[in-house]
């Protein structure tokens, strides 16, 4: 059982790391020449 909610623990911890927000393209604003939409799945 205790090893179990450590998993779930691990696991919910780990599912809650990530960028937030839309997402970027990359490399500096002033050398974006084309501009994407880029998926948020």
């Amino acid at each position: 059982m205790r090893t179990t909610v450590l998993l779930l623990l691990t696991v919910l911890a780990l599912a809650a790391c990530g960028k937030k927000g839309p997402p970027d393209p990359p490399g500096p604003p002033n050398e974006i020449t084309w501009p994407r939409t880029y998926p948020t799945h």
